[in-house]
């Protein structure tokens, strides 16, 4: 008998007295599959390959609620921890008849406003309010450190479609307890991102320095702190896929795991009352890792310092800026997530804005910052594309007691020196690619009205009967959010979504709203 001839050590082992092989055991012992590399490697390739996997149908990821921002306006709020000016020096309020009902020089003087500079005074030689400047929509002082700041980084096409309203309305003074932040109420009203939910600078519960309103807390969309690039980046995890397969192919296969784990599920019972909802949450789960491989297994596509629209020679900061001051690293991080539709909403906490030091530049010197920060916000909507309702708030603020601070930068101004919260208050601005926001209101009397929210009496103390937000910081809240869900044209479901509000019935909340809808 001729000797047979050995084998190759990867031919399969075929004898005649064995049977055919049925179980994976019985393929593996005669060679006749290479282990579990080949078995799944080539089911693998073939889904990579095929049509029918290279993409998820878009219905089911909206199902999920994974869209951009979910198809809402973008907000960020700048919680200015510490009792900061706006009133008067910033942003202008006036009497019953709106922004441009002038105080009494007294009243400005407690502003920080000498009688030099009030906005009553008419220059003799143009007739014009030189210390009134309307370039926002909303009117400002002209030598506003938040205007001068906002100016700074917005286009003259960007201002032109911004407005903005301001409310009048007390707090106390240096305290987080003050409930300002509207962030659960904004994931209430529909905000949501594609990644996250909230996000914020400070770890804290609401994102910022200020606590959220107890009854709109809910602690599964807690804001996630982001205060700089890394923290961006560092957001998505895809495992190892991406570093093996290319982020198309990565995104393929966890597609394909989102589709057989959907068969297996939908083929299973639960045995409890909530199975759809059970099965609809599983299925998701699946579908949220399919989606952050395919947006984010680059992690540049979230990193602000690689946008060219944020940092550079043509960016809104420049890179000296940009690497020399936190606050602009934390303001890039929180608009780019925001804007770009990651996150639904975003809280930019900054401090030192306790700044009644007995003398004028520090304050000056903050809120100059403070609106270039904004500014940023406003001119990177632009540039995006998108709309963006912009918040400022702070808890308390502070008066003057007339002595003026003669420095550059005190700039000729009453010296901060003592908390009020009587002359508190608080504005939004919102930018509309569209164009600028209308305001309600049928004549211009009606207008400046709804641009003002609320009033203060002559002395510049806040009239804390003119609106239910005068006097109470939740309604302040409230107040806001009936705004943000006017800007969408869905004021009408405001008691459904709040059912314990205190914002009265719809005639009164009718007066609360500055604009009319988005168009």
């Amino acid at each position: 008998m001729a000797k047979k001839r050995e084998l190759p050590v990867d031919a399969p082992l075929l004898h005649a007295l064995h049977k055919k092989p049925r179980t994976r055991r019985e393929f593996l012992g005669q060679g006749l599959i290479g282990g579990g590399g080949y078995l799944l490697m080539n089911p693998l390739l073939t889904l990579l390959s095929s049509p029918a996997f290279a993409d998820l149908d878009p219905s089911i990821i909206t199902e999920c609620n994974i869209t951009e921002g979910a198809g809402k306006i973008p907000f960020i709020c700048f919680d200015l921890a510490g009792g900061a000016n706006i009133a008067g020096s910033n942003v202008l309020v006036g009497q019953a008849g709106g922004q441009l009902d002038f105080l009494s020089t007294a009243g400005y003087s407690k502003l920080g406003l000498p009688g030099d500079m009030i906005p009553s005074i008419a220059n003799p030689q143009t007739a014009n309010r030189d210390f009134v400047n309307t370039e926002l929509g909303l009117a400002f002082h002209s030598d506003s450190a938040f205007l001068r700041g906002i100016l700074e980084k917005t286009s003259i096409t960007t201002r032109a479609n911004i407005n903005g309203a301001v409310i009048p309305a007390r707090s106390e003074n240096d305290t987080s307890n003050n409930p300002h932040n509207p962030m659960y109420g904004l994931y209430k009203a529909g905000s949501n991102g594609s990644l996250l939910t909230l996000i914020g600078s400070s770890s804290s519960d609401s994102g910022g320095n200020s606590m959220a309103p107890t009854l709109m807390m809910d602690p599964s969309v807690r804001p996630v702190k982001v205060d700089r690039a890394s923290d961006v980046t560092g957001l998505v995890d895809v495992g190892d896929l991406v570093s093996l397969l290319s982020q198309n192919d990565a995104s393929a296969v966890m597609e394909s795991i989102y589709r057989l784990s959907s068969n297996k599920i939908n083929r299973v019972s639960t045995g409890v009352a909530r199975d759809v909802e059970i099965k609809k949450l599983l299925n998701c789960g699946y579908v949220k890792a399919y989606h952050n491989a395919k947006q984010f297994g680059d992690p540049s596509t979230l990193n602000p310092t690689l946008d060219t629209r944020i940092i550079g020679s043509s960016g809104i900061f420049t890179q000296t800026e940009f690497d020399s001051d936190a606050e602009f690293r934390k303001t890039a991080a929180i608009m780019k997530m925001v804007i770009s539709g990651f996150a639904g909403a975003g809280t930019v906490a900054m401090g030192g804005f306790d700044y009644h030091t007995g003398e004028r530049a520090t304050g000056e010197l903050r809120d100059l910052r403070a609106g270039r920060c904004m500014g940023a916000c406003l001119e990177y909507a632009a540039r995006v594309g998108k709309p963006l309702m912009l918040y400022v708030f702070s808890d308390g603020s502070l008066t003057s007691n007339g002595r003026i601070d003669a420095s550059i930068n005190g700039r000729g101004k009453g010296e901060w020196t003592g908390d009020n919260s009587s002359v508190a208050a608080s504005f939004f601005l919102v930018y509309n690619p569209n164009g600028r926001a209308t305001l309600l209101g049928g004549t211009a009397d009606q207008q400046t009205r709804h641009q003002q929210i609320g009033y203060m009496r002559a002395d510049a103390s806040i009239e804390t009967s003119s609106t239910p937000a005068a006097n109470n910081v939740n309604l302040l809240v409230e107040t806001v959010l009936l705004n943000y869900m006017a800007l969408h044209n869905e004021h009408n479901n405001f008691a459904t979504v709040f059912p314990n509000h205190g914002l009265g019935n719809s005639t009164l909340r009718d007066s609360l709203m500055a604009f009319a809808p988005l168009g």
